[in-house]
């Protein structure tokens, strides 16, 4: 069976709304867009590189799925994510998304538990990259095996955060942590 494992960038708050550009995602209002940026480092690359190189395959939400083929496919600039991204299996679960999806390599999922039946079938890691909706569902149908967090040293005060303040509890053990030389930590979690 399958492992589920969650990478995100996360502040020190809890956010991780758009880490990557200023205009990734603006909903309700948010203008923080952008913030891991200064924060890369060889590091962080070495890591999330090895992360990705044992990554069987990748689920995404809608919008986080978008997004990616909208930045990352086809991209000649040589960054070897491109290659990584467009050649591994990739599944999408979403109740609005038409078929077949565009992105090669990827079958549609309509719910929550096409992935509980998914994670089943596969003998290998399914990462999950953004797509917070989507990792509050997995989380809260007991998912979820690992979380890679990369924490940010910085608080942004509002934006939408990886856990909800409504949320079951839970707990985790720490089971890896990777400073970086700008005050991140990459802190992997293993669901107890």
């Amino acid at each position: 069976m399958g492992e589920i494992v969650v990478t995100e960038s996360v502040t020190l708050d809890g956010v991780m709304q758009a880490p990557g550009r200023a205009d990734e995602d603006t909903r309700d209002g948010f203008r923080h867009g952008g913030w891991a940026g200064p924060y890369a480092d060889p590091v962080m690359m070495r890591v999330m590189g090895a992360g990705m190189a044992a990554t069987g395959a990748i689920l995404f939400g809608r919008r986080t799925y978008e997004d990616f083929f909208a930045v990352w496919h086809g991209r000649t600039d040589g960054n070897p994510f491109t290659a990584k991204l467009d050649g591994t299996r990739k599944y999408v679960v979403s109740r609005t998304m038409g078929e077949p999806p565009v992105w090669e390599n990827t079958i549609l999922l309509k719910d929550v538990p096409a992935v509980q039946a998914l994670k089943k079938e596969l003998d290998h890691d399914i990462a999950v990259l953004g797509s917070g909706e989507l990792v509050r569902a997995l989380l809260a149908h007991g998912l979820v095996d690992r979380l890679v967090l990369s924490v940010h040293p910085l608080v942004l005060g509002a934006g939408r955060r990886l856990f909800p303040p409504d949320g079951r509890p839970a707990t985790f053990r720490l089971a890896e942590s990777v400073p970086t030389g700008t005050g991140v930590v990459i802190a992997t979690y293993e669901v107890e």
